[in-house]
């Protein structure tokens, strides 16, 4: 299921809410099993065969939990085997048929592809188990209970595509006696946050992706220009996609009185390319750093271990991504950014702000564009269309993909006939300017969610129906297939 769905909007989060609580004047269990069966109905929307991989993963993480709160001799034995294993699911199902193709090129092999449907969000609660392992071990989760484990990994808002949250974190709200009862502030608050990520979803994540469908099914006929635009295009998507996502699932979360984590901080008014990373998935590098940058030595031994470090990390960042030697290099390549920008910190702070935030913005872009691209030959060839720039004309399948069902009606109640008429691609350029805007002046829409005056509320509002009206299919999120 979908957050962007009919069912979900107008079933699942409100019965959920309106259980949860009515659930909790029964008994605190009471309501958390509620989440966990609207988790599991979010889950698998009916489709009880996806629930084989997780399940398992639910019942062998759990119980080397239990043997771990033993504190007994075999402890870290108990603590690896379960990482292990997690890793080694994950691996199985997203990289095992990446390997097989890459070992029949390097041998000249002919070993047959497996069969494999990827589990939904198998990346994300991989890494929420490692995490409840961890803070198992670490005496961080004091008493186990089976109900509130599986409210915590299942917890439907942050099970398919985060934010990742630490287990104490979680735990400590889900038990907090003090938020057991309906909270009318934290339901407008989430209301207000959740359709304001609608609206970036529907309204301009999908909008940008049909441009960027229309400039990979016409490689051959776009031009320089095109590539130029989808190239910044895709740049917003990928991140109207998933901060759109990001504020439906915090949004969802606060009207149960759970506030998860914040995953971006406007990164595209970062001034370097570390800034950008304390300011994109910023809960998955929080994960990387607890979890495997601090284990590695992090900074404690020296410059060189922490640019080897910091490569590593993002090596692993790309690999996590996805299963193709482009998200390998595109992780590399941030790595390597993410060094030479370290090393050169201090002549780089002087250098003037908007020459460092054009530079920044530009390499983020141009590496979407690999993030993007089906293989690196495709995205050498895409640079090299944009480097020559033998043909700087506009097509009109790209014009036309910022076109929509309602821009006759906005055009009429607004008269923009004039301007509609006058300048070609009008349409396309108040997409750019608006999500310029929307991406360099005002606050994230966390930092701003507490706020309820009268004109945040009316902006949610012609947002979310906005939203909700041009709900005519539902689109798939970027990083579902993550």
């Amino acid at each position: 299921m979908q957050f962007n769905s009919f069912i979900y909007i107008l079933m699942l989060l409100p019965f959920t809410v309106l259980a949860y609580f009515v659930g909790n004047k029964v008994n605190y269990t009471v309501g958390k099993i509620v989440i966990i069966i609207s988790s599991i109905l979010f889950y698998t929307n009916l489709d009880w065969n996806l629930l084989g991989v997780l399940g398992i993963s639910l019942l062998v993480n759990y119980i080397f939990a239990i043997g771990i709160s033993k504190r007994n001799k075999y402890c870290k034995c108990l603590v690896a085997a379960p990482i292990i294993i997690n890793i080694s699911l994950l691996f199985y199902y997203k990289y095992i048929n990446f390997t097989i193709t890459n070992l029949n090129l390097l041998f000249g092999k002919e070993w047959a592809i497996k069969d494999i449907i990827l589990p939904l969000g198998i990346s994300f609660f991989t890494f929420q188990q490692i995490a409840y392992i961890v803070a198992v071990h670490s005496n961080e989760v004091k008493k186990l209970s089976i109900v509130d484990y599986l409210a915590y990994i299942l917890f439907f808002p942050k099970i398919l595509m985060g934010p990742l949250m630490e287990p104490v974190e979680f735990l400590d709200q889900l038990n907090d006696s003090r938020v057991k009862k309906l909270n009318v502030e934290n339901v407008a608050q989430g209301i207000k946050i959740f359709s304001l990520g609608l609206f970036k979803k529907v309204m301009i994540a999908d909008v940008f992706a049909n441009a960027v469908t229309w400039g990979y099914s016409n490689i051959g006929a776009a031009t320089a220009m095109d590539w130029i635009l989808i190239s910044i295009f895709y740049t917003f998507e990928i991140y109207f996609d998933f901060s759109g996502y990001s504020d439906m699932a915090v949004g969802s979360a606060l009207m149960l009185n759970i506030t998860l984590p914040i995953n971006f901080d406007s990164p595209y008014k970062a001034l370097s390319i570390r800034d950008f990373w304390k300011r994109w998935h910023i809960s998955l590098t929080k994960f990387f750093t607890k979890y495997v940058y601090i284990p590695l030595g992090g900074s404690r031994n020296g410059i060189f271990r922490t640019c080897v470090n910091t490569i590593i990390i993002f090596l692993i960042s790309g690999i996590w991504h996805g299963s193709s030697w482009t998200f390998v290099i595109w992780g590399l390549i941030h790595g390597i950014l993410m060094v030479i920008s370290r090393l050169f910190e201090k002549i780089e702070s002087k250098i003037y702000e908007p020459v460092r935030w054009f530079v920044t913005f530009n390499i983020v872009n141009y590496l979407w564009l690999l993030f993007r691209s089906e293989s690196i030959s495709q995205w050498k060839q895409l640079i090299k269309t944009i480097l020559f720039m033998q043909n700087t004309s506009i097509s009109d399948g790209l014009i036309n993909s910022f076109v929509l069902p309602e821009s006759t009606f906005i055009q009429n109640v607004l008269h923009l006939d004039f301007w509609i008429n006058n300048i070609r691609g009008f349409w396309m350029i108040m997409y750019l300017l608006l999500s310029f805007i929307i991406c360099l002046i005002p606050n994230n829409n966390y930092k701003k969610m507490k706020n309820l005056s009268a004109i945040s509320i009316i902006i949610a509002a012609i947002a979310f129906v906005w939203g909700f009206i041009c709900l005519s299919s539902e689109s798939v999120f970027v990083y579902f297939n993550f």
